[in-house]
């Protein structure tokens, strides 16, 4: 009876306190023991908690610098005969080069004159070259790269790793002579990229992004640079069953900012999916070259009577191909953060966060970036980006 009398007193006072947790409703253990409980992330309906995470410049571990080539009329994807060889062109895509890499490769070798097993030769081993080669060994020609450098040291390596298949890809004048290879183009790449999800290291996988801004996004450019042309909305326009549409947030998000969208975004882990490809090209008997081309006169030094040119904005110097626009893009990769599944972007700061795995990205736009072919590191630059999102994040988890 004593026994009974003390269990039901004991039970009375923890009832009271509010730590009755019979029922998987108490109180955490910390809490119980007197530590401080930890703050409410924020919650955005159908998404969840926001985890929160950490922008800081002693968390940049590398800047980068990579220059995007464009062309105002699209990408240069065509045959001419150079230095007693075939040479198909596959270059000048602007910011969508890993995009549109299995689609323009299908394009390039389309043009092609010679019937597998022939040898191919390969120019280049940035996004367009790696995929162009592998795609040529799967229709059964032997195919050598020749390259100064593999990644990670190419142009393409050090690119923000996200879906874009329209991103500076050619100008709105030229738009609707495009629109049908470029269609082609994003259709075949999409379909491809979904092969890769869920393979170990998760080279391809999709992420969320919320993208803010202070007016409207139907008033908000697409681009930060001065003086650049009008582009082609072509995702929008051609080709909306490619990516989820964007959700408009309601009114009471937790968002520094006045208007919020959310949108699922295909991501590239470029580190792993480039070692994947380059694990994948070299298993099936492809060689890389270390070479370094001056002028088209060096084509004929390549052991192929077909070479496919994917160089890039390095065309401009190799064919002096004055066509390509640089436009200069810079990133900063930060200490990965395990479990991020969201990334962020404000219109007002001009800057971007994603969550690669091989470390958060951050990208910044700068005023003077079309033309600019500088790829001297402006370290300030990402500084200040990484601080402006800082601010943002903090401001969010404070709401």
């Amino acid at each position: 009876m004593t026994d009974a009398f003390g269990r039901r007193a004991l039970l009375k006072g923890l009832g009271g306190a509010g730590l009755l947790a019979g029922a998987g409703l108490g109180m955490p253990a910390g809490a119980m023991m007197g530590a401080p409980a930890l703050p409410p992330s924020p919650w955005v309906p159908g998404f969840g908690a926001l985890k929160p995470f950490t922008l800081a410049q002693d968390r940049i571990v590398a800047i980068n610098v990579c220059t995007r080539p464009f062309r105002a009329v699209g990408p240069r994807i065509e045959r001419e005969a150079l230095a007693g060889k075939t040479v198909v062109h596959n270059y000048g895509h602007g910011g969508s080069g890993w995009s549109l890499s299995w689609g323009s490769a299908a394009e390039a070798l389309a043009l092609v004159p010679t019937a597998a097993p022939a040898p191919l030769a390969i120019v280049g081993c940035g996004a367009i070259g790696l995929t162009t080669a592998l795609l040529a060994q799967r229709r059964g020609y032997a195919v050598t790269i020749y390259a100064k450098e593999r990644p990670p040291y190419v142009r393409s390596s050090y690119a923000t790793g996200v879906w874009s298949p329209d991103s500076r890809i050619c100008t709105a004048e030229h738009g609707d002579a495009f629109a049908p290879q470029w269609l082609r183009m994003a259709r075949a790449s999409h379909r491809r990229f979904q092969t890769f999800l869920g393979q170990p290291g998760d080279p391809i996988e999709y992420t969320t992004m919320f993208e803010m801004a202070d007016t409207p996004f139907t008033e908000v450019g697409a681009h930060g640079s001065l003086n650049e042309p009008a582009y082609p909305h072509f995702s929008q326009d051609l080709a909306p069953e490619l990516a989820p549409a964007p959700r408009t947030l309601a009114k009471g998000h937790p968002f520094p900012a006045a208007h919020v969208r959310q949108r699922s975004l295909m991501l590239f882990n470029i580190s792993s999916y480039s070692r994947l490809l380059l694990d994948d090209f070299e298993g099936r008997g492809g060689r890389i070259v270390t070479a370094e081309l001056a002028g088209p006169e060096d084509f004929a030094r390549l052991d192929a009577p077909v070479v496919v040119n994917c160089t890039g904005y390095g065309a401009r110097r190799l064919l002096g191909d004055e066509t390509l626009t640089p436009v200069r893009g810079q990133t900063a990769k930060l200490i990965p953060e395990q479990g991020l599944n969201y990334g962020l972007r404000s219109r007002e700061a001009k800057a971007s966060v994603y969550p690669r795995r091989d470390g958060l990205l951050v990208q910044t736009a700068g005023e003077t970036d079309f033309g600019d072919d500088s790829e001297a590191l402006r370290p300030e630059e990402s500084y200040g980006a990484v601080a402006r999102l800082a601010a943002l994040v903090g401001a969010l988890h404070r709401a």
